[in-house]
This record gives C-alpha cells, structure tokens and sequence, in this order.
C-alpha cells in the first residue's frame, strides 16, 4: 500500500473514528441532556403544578429512546407519571416512509382522573396551552404514517375519583397492564390487543382482541369480572333513590366495532352475572335483594337497533311493594320525591335569551319518532321469587306475600311480531297456589291463558269487607280452573270459561260472636262469563251451606245490625249512573243449584221467651235460573226443622222478576208447637204446653195478583200457663181451640189470602194475623153456628138454643132432631162442654105455670080431704081427678093460704060463680109472677134438654151443665127460648 494511501485510510478512519465518538457523545450524553432540560423548562413554562422529567436516555445506534421518573403534581400528590417509557424506533423508518417502532414500552404509568365538586377535571387544568389557530382540514389529507410492532404498558394504576354526585365516587385499578401488538396507521393494517386490569376490591378487566385506525375498527373479547357495582352506583343514587346494601356484576361480551361509514356495533355471547344484588330505600327499608341473575347468549347490534336476550336464569328474588293510604304505590311515591337536578343543557336551556334567538332556535321537536329499538327475550326463568304485597290503604292493612313465585317467558318481542308464551307458578300466603299459563300478545293486547288457583285464602278480603259488613271471615278458600281469553284492552272485552269453588267458608256475626253463613262447599261448573254481556253457570253444588237468620227485641234482623250505614252517594255518582243504565243488563244464566245437607238457624229475641228452631237436612235443587228468559225455575228441596219435622219445597220461582211468576207450595210436617211457645205467650197471652202443626202454603203471583192458600193443621194442642204480655189480644182462646179442635185433636184452618202486591200498603203477615184473629173471634161469638156446619155439610146452623112452647117442658120433634145435630157435632169436639141455661118467661109461662100450679093445689087440698073422710085414694095426689064442684069450696081455702089474707069484703054481695072467678083469677095472677115457679120451669127445661141429649143422644153426661135459671122474655108468638153456651175444658 502506498503511504499516502495508508495515510489517507488512517485519515478517513480517524474521521470516522471522531465523528463516531461525537456522534456517540451527542446521541449519549450530549441531546439527553439538552432534551430533558428543554422538556423541564416546557413542562415548567405550561403545566399549573410541579412536573418534571428525571432522566432520559438515548442509544443513537439502536435508536432506542428511554424516559424515566415523568411527574406531574405537588410531591406525593403527583396527578400523572410513569417510572419509565422507552421507544425503540427501526432504521427502515428512513426507506419505508412510515414511522417504525418495534416496541414502546410504558412501567407503572399513575394517572389521577378528578372531577371536582363543580365538574372540574383535574386532568384539564394541569396545563395552561396558547389558543391556537383553528386550521381547516383537508379531506384529502393521508394520515401520518405510523408503525408500532409492540406496545406494552406494565403494572399501571388508574385512580378515579368524582365529587360531584351526592355521595362522592372513587375507584382504583393497581395492576393495569396492556399489550399491543402491530399497531399501524396504515390501510387494513389491525393491531392485536390485551389488557388486564385489576382493582385491589376486585373487579378484573379482561380485554383482547384486535384494533385498526385506518378505518377505526375493532373486534374482540371484553369481560369485567366481579365488578363491585357501589363504585359507580352514586350515578344511579342521583337519578333514583336507591340506597345499594349490596352489587356484584360480572359481564362479558364479544365485540365488533366498526367506524368506516357509520358506527357499527356488535355485542355477540354478552353474558351478565349479578350476584348478589340488594337496594334500599332511603329511610331503610328493603327494597329488592337478589340472590342471582345470569343473563346469557344475549346479542346487541346497534345498527339494527335490536337486543336479543337467549337466557334470562334468575334465582330468589325478594321484593316489597305497598299501596299507601292516600292511594300511591310506595315505589311511585319514592321516585316522585327525587329532586331532579338540572343538566348543564337544561342549565342552558333556563338561561335567559332574547325574543329573536329563542324565535331563531326553537325547541326541536321530531316530527317522525326514530325507529324503536327491539327486544327480543327467548327465554326467561325465574325462580323462588318472593313478593311482599301491602296494602295500607285498608283498614286494617292487608298483607299478601306471592312466594316461591317461578316465571317462565319464551319469545317475547317488545316490537310484538309474535305472541309471546307465559307460565307463572306461585304461592300465595301460607297454603295457596296460582298457576297461569298462555299466550299474550302486546299489540293490540291479548292473552289466552288457563289460570289455575288453590287454596286462596279469603281471608285476605277481610279488611275489604269491614267497611260495609260487620262480619268476620274466619276462613274460605277459593279454588278454580279458567280459561281466560283476553280480546282486547280498548275497549275491554275478555271472557273467562272453567269452574271455581270456595271451600270451608267460615264467617261470623262480629256483634254476637255467632255463625252467620258458612259452608263445606260450593262447586261452580260450567263457568262462562262474557264481559259486558252474560255470566253463565252449567251448575253450583252447595255441600252443608248453613244460614243464621234472627229477629231482634227491635224487630229489626240479624242482617240490618250488620250492615254498616254508608254515606250518601253524591250528585256525581248520581249522575254518572244515568248512562250505565242505558246498557244491556248483564245476562244471567244457571242451568241448576243443588244443595246438599244444608242447614239453617231462625231465632226471635223479640219474644220471652226466646223463640229458635233449627232446620237440618235441606236437600234439593233449584232449575234453570235465565234473567232474560220468562221461564221460571223449579224448585225441590226437603229438610228438617229440629230433626225430625219434615219440610218441603216445591213449586216454580223467576228470581228476577218474582212479581210477574211465582207458584211455591211449601209444606211444614210435624212442627213441635213448644218452639212456638215465644209466639203465643206474646200474641195470645198463653205458653204452648203440647201439640204439634202441619202447616201447607201455596203462594201463587200472577202478574203482581197474590193467591195464597195457607192450610194449617195443628195436632193434639194444650195451653199451658197464662203469660203476661203487653201485645196479647183479648181472645177467648181456650175456647176457641176446642171449638176449633176434632174428635183427633186436630185444628184444621184454611186461611186463603188474595191481594195486589203492586200496592205499597198490602202486606201479607197482617192480613194472615187479622184473619185468623177474625177466625177466633168469629168462632167464640158464634160457635154453634161453627159446630154446626161440622154436621149441616158445612151449612152454619146455629144450635145454640131450644125452643119450648109457653109453660111446656116438653121437646118438640124440631127441637129434638136439633139436638141430635148437636150431640153429633159435640162428639166432633170431645173438648167442649155444654152449659144449658134453663129460661122461663113470665109474660108467656107465668100464667100457664099458675093454671097448673092451681091445678096441683086442687089435686093436694081434696087428697088430704078424701084421707080425712077415710076414702079409697091413689098413690098420690097428682093422679087425682078433681071434680069441678069440689074446685070451688077448695078456691076459698087456697086463696087464704097461699095468699095469706081474706077475701075483700065487697066480694060478699057477689054471685057465687063471680066471686069464684075472682077468687081464681088472683091466685092465677099470685103464681104467674112467682119466681120459684118460673125457675123450676127453667130448669126442667134444662132438664128436658141434658135428658134427651144423653139418652136419646147418647152424650156424656159429664159433658152437659146446668147453669142458673134465668128469667127471660118471651118470643112473638109466645115461645120461649132455652139458650145453651159452650165452654172448654
């Protein structure tokens, strides 16, 4: 080699050797220095809080940047900073003409992200920048060609805090590292991407997939996992008041986003947890606690607007919800107390601007509403759900719990392009049961379901029931099988088929503490109700019903005491009623009521004593009831009253319209007439001691005419004591019975009623008292005439009195075949005794009593003168034959004995027979007045009748009495008459 040659190549070497060693110097040592301190002194001049660099390192041949120890903030409040970023750039950046990076690399970046109370971002004020000029942009402008084959960012740490909502919010992520992989601002270039962030209270964020620039799109796997959701829940705190106890939410999606033309998103296998979820309401009480809710196979693409939920599974769920007092739910009522807070639009929107800007910029307003979102539920289970129902508005609040409650939704579509399927399964209170299942349409709504309920305690109606009738349910429950088919909302109309039953109603009279109605139960098949139009039932069977019925001392009923005074309706209401009855009337039809081993309760408390009586054993049935068919429905049930009387009830009724048909025959065998004491101690003044009734009502309503037969036959009756009553009527009872009752001891009474019962003032009871008062009374005044229409063939003959002709005792053949009519008649009623009062008249008797009294006289006087002449005489004096010639001498002789004096003086100048005559027509006159004569013709008229009745007649002795003579007057032509009374034993 040439020495100039060498000398060159030392010379170049050298060159070299130096520009290397300053090349070397520069990139080492001397532009680290300058370029921190030109980024102190920037960071100095901009940034409102201390920040600066610590070191940076530069390796000029593997073009390898370094950044150590970045802070930004007062020592130990630093805002944002890192330990370390290093960049390596790659040389062919120089021929490529794109920037090239092969890896940033960015330890333990810190960043502080502050809202202040007043919406400062901390952030946005740790620099103070110039305004710079705003430059158009260009449309054809290429990006910045950039390449990155890696970015990493290790153990980096996010600290969020905001003050602005009531309850301030923070969270931190300690552990944040990400991974970039070819990162590129080149066309269809994507980048592959991780990052993992992990807070200290849980919370993983788990985030990989790819990402390009050009255009901005993205796809990938996202997943939060535990995320505890009281670090964002004071967002939701301002919007409702919710207080949350407790919220655990896990989510995880696939993603497909895309800007190219307009934002494109794909959410696709997006899965939600939330587990366990509790909120409140903020005086304390719970509100919702939830077990678990795992949303699965969901899919939400925002361009099509749609979200499709695969799976909702959700497992024990408990929630309170009341109806206040003044008619709010509590949830209502709770959101409505939430103090909106203006927006910083709706801030802006108040601020006041002149009348030509608000003319310029009026309140948008679409015209066209945008295309809804839809939803799409596929399948939805919840399980164990428990529901606390309160209603305070009544009184006393009302309790209900729904628990387990289980739901099950298949398809449902907000946007309602098919039905969607329901089946809902729950307990209701401590035993109950209700099962729905179907399908419902949204719009226009409707629904078929078959609704299944068991065991519904009824008690739940109580407090509903209280306001208007002081009875207690002491139990019931409901049971039914329908099919509900649900046509439209707008107007209502729906319909429900199937069969219902209440089983073991129990209520109780809550004044007396008594039953009022119960039974075992009633069965309802064959149910069909038409709203709006009919309500049909195939058949009710009703299994041991039972009814208490009972008259007060007032005279009012057991059911005016419990039924609660409402107030008066007003105007309004009044009003309002009027179009209501322009309506069909909803129809009503029941194809047959069979009641089986019913029973019922009638007392009388006003009555002393107090009347009850019992029926058992009512069984029987009701026809077909149709309120728009005239036909009338029959009627055939038989019971008891106390045990052993049997009851029918038979006939035709229209319950709708009872005045234009009814023809019921009812029938009462066998009553014991001791329950009845009550009744006639207090009408009649007497206890009933024995007896029995057969009572036979036949009601016949025709158009509004009542016909009413009422036949009473009362068997072997005995009054017992009298009783002191202020409302007994005079009646001669006694006598009335025995008049009334037959040789069988029975009364039989026909006490036909008619009336019109159109007429307010026509009431049946008085007309049936007043009647049978008539009765009674008709019968004591007149009784011969009532026994004799028992053997005149229902003529009333009266046969209370024998006629006799003046001075005779004699029976004539009219008066005895008289008394042969009533001897048979008496014998019809073994209960009454026969008082003959023996009559004379002194005006028609006196003087034939005084011929043969003077007779008599003639007969003693010459009886005693033949013994004293010693003559032949007979046995006794009245078979003498006096002869006439004697009758003078013995007239003298009478006259001074009977009428104790003489003959007057002025009688001595008369003839013979003219003194006689005189003589004879004084002591006529003497004896025609004689009451002794006149009684004993009385009583052997009495006599005459009592013999011939019980010879001829063949009546008892015993049955006939005399009671004292009486002096009477004479008939017309001279007859006198005997009267005769009737008595009872």
């Amino acid at each position: 080699m040439k020495p100039h040659m060498y000398k060159g190549l030392i010379r170049a070497i050298g060159a070299l050797l130096t520009a290397l060693a300053l090349y070397s110097l520069l990139g080492f040592l001397i532009l680290p220095g300058v370029a921190l301190r030109v980024a102190n002194q920037q960071l100095a001049n901009y940034a409102t809080t201390p920040a600066t660099i610590q070191r940076i390192e530069f390796n000029p041949f593997s073009l390898e940047l370094t950044l150590w120890g970045l802070n930004i903030g007062e020592p130990g409040k630093e805002q944002v900073g890192f330990e370390r970023l290093y960049a390596n750039l790659q040389l062919d950046s120089l021929w490529t003409k794109a920037v090239h990076l092969s890896d940033i690399e960015l330890d333990k970046p810190k960043t502080e992200i502050l809202f202040s109370k007043d919406g400062k971002l901390n952030l946005l004020g740790l620099f103070k920048l110039p305004a710079s000029e705003p430059t158009p942009t260009d449309p054809d402008a290429k990006p910045f060609p950039l390449r990155i084959e890696r970015i990493k960012l290790a153990g980096g740490a996010v600290h969020f805090e905001d003050a602005r909502p009531s309850e301030p919010i923070e969270f931190l992520y300690d552990k944040l590292d990400f991974e970039l992989k070819n990162l590129s601002t080149l066309p269809e270039d994507s980048a592959d991407m991780t990052l993992v962030a992990i807070g200290p209270y849980g919370g993983q964020i788990d985030w990989t997939g790819n990402f390009s620039l050009i255009p901005i799109a993205s796809e990938g796997k996202l997943k939060i996992t535990d995320g505890k959701m009281k670090a964002f829940w004071p967002y939701v705190r301002d919007a409702v008041p919710l207080d949350l106890e407790s919220g655990v939410m896990s989510i995880s999606t696939d993603y497909k986003l895309n800007l190219s033309k307009e934002t494109e998103l794909l959410l696709s296998n997006v899965a939600v947890n939330i587990a366990p979820f509790a909120i409140k309401a903020p005086d304390g009480r719970p509100l919702v606690k939830l077990e678990r809710l795992d949303i699965s196979e969901t899919t939400v693409d925002l361009a099509k607007q749609q979200v499709v939920v695969g799976k909702i599974r959700s497992n024990k769920l408990e929630t309170w919800a009341a109806l206040e007092s003044d008619g709010q739910l509590d949830w209502q009522k709770l959101f409505a107390s939430q103090p909106s807070k203006p927006t910083a639009k709706a801030k802006a929107d108040a601020e006041p601007t002149s009348a030509p800007a608000a003319a310029d910029s009026p309140k948008p307003e679409p015209t066209t509403p945008g295309k809804p979102w839809q939803v799409l539920l596929k399948d939805v289970q919840l399980r164990n759900y428990q529901v606390h129902l309160a209603d305070r508005k009544a009184q006393p609040a009302v309790a209900l719990d729904l628990s387990p409650l289980n739901l099950d939704l298949q398809n449902f579509d907000s946007l309602n392009g098919s039905p969607f399927t329901l089946k809902l399964d729950t307990g209701v209170g401590k035993q109950g049961k209700i099962m729905a299942d179907g399908e419902v349409n949204l719009a226009p709504v409707s629904a078929r379901l078959k609704v299944q309920t068991k065991d519904i305690d009824l008690r739940v109606a109580q407090s509903y029931i209280t306001p208007f009738i002081r009875l207690e349910l002491r139990s019931g429950m409901l049971g039914s099988d329908l099919a509900v088919d649900l046509k439209s909302t707008e107007p209502l109309a729906f319909n429900v088929t199937g069969r219902a039953q209440v089983d073991q109603l129990h209520t109780l009279d809550t004044l007396k503490t008594r039953d009022f109605l119960k039974w075992q139960q009633v069965v309802v098949e064959g149910l069909n109700y038409q709203h709006g139009d009919s309500l049909s039932i195939d058949k009710i069977n009703l299994l041991q019903p039972y009814a208490r019925f009972m008259i007060n001392d007032d005279r009012t009923t057991n059911i005016d005491d419990l039924l609660i005074p409402q107030p008066a309706d007003s105007g309004t209401k009044t009003a309002a009623s009027k179009p209501a009855s322009k309506e069909k009337p909803l129809g009503i039809h029941i194809g047959g009521i069979f009641i089986n081993d019913g029973s019922a309760n009638f007392a009388d408390f006003s009555l002393t004593p107090n009347f009850a009586t019992a029926i058992q054993q009512l069984n029987g049935q009701i026809g077909t009831i149709d309120s728009r068919q005239p036909k009338p429905a029959g009627v055939d049930v038989k019971g008891k009253v106390d045990r052993y009387a049997p009851v029918t009830i038979k006939g035709a009724v229209n319950p709708f319209d009872p005045m234009a048909s009814l023809d019921i025959a009812t029938s009462f065998k066998r009553v014991e007439l001791t329950t009845l004491t009550p009744y006639s101690g207090k009408f009649a003044g007497y206890r009933i001691r024995k007896g029995r009734l057969n009572l036979d009502l036949h009601y016949q309503i025709t158009k509004g005419q009542l016909k009413a037969e009422n036949k009473v036959v009362v068997e072997q009756l005995q009054l017992g004591e009298k009783v002191d009553s202020p409302d007994a009527v005079s009646l001669p009872l006694k006598l009335a019975i025995a008049l009334l009752k037959d040789v069988d001891g029975k009364i039989s009474i026909e006490l036909p009623v008619t009336g019109d019962l159109n007429n307010p003032q026509f009431s049946i009871m008085p007309i049936v008292w007043q009647t049978l008062r008539n009765l009674i009374v008709k019968a004591a005044a007149a009784p011969f005439k009532l026994i004799g229409g028992l053997v005149n063939g229902g003529g009333a003959e009266d046969l209370g009195s024998v006629s006799f002709a003046a001075g005779s005792s004699d029976l004539s053949k009219d008066a005895e075949g008289a008394l042969d009519k009533l001897s048979k008649a008496l014998k019809e009623r073994p209960a009454l005794r026969l008082e003959i009062e023996g009559t004379a008249a002194q005006s028609s008797d006196g003087p034939l009593i005084a011929e043969q009294r003077l007779e008599r006289e003639y007969q003693y006087n010459y009886y005693k003168m033949l013994q004293r002449r010693g003559d032949k005489v007979p046995a006794q004096a009245s078979l003498l034959e006096v002869p006439d010639g004697e009758k003078g001498p013995l007239l003298e002789g009478i006259y001074r004995t009977r009428l104790k004096t003489q003959p007057p003086a002025e009688w001595k100048d008369l003839g013979k027979e003219e003194r006689t005559a005189k003589m004879r027509a004084e002591v006529i006159k003497f004896w025609s007045s004689s009451d002794v004569l006149l009684r004993q013709l009385g009583q052997e008229r009495a006599s005459s009748i009592k013999d011939y009745l019980v010879d001829k007649a063949q009546l008892e002795d015993d049955r006939v009495y005399f009671i004292d003579a009486n002096l009477g007057e004479a008939e017309s032509d001279g007859r006198v008459i005997t009267p005769m009374h009737l008595d009872a034993e």
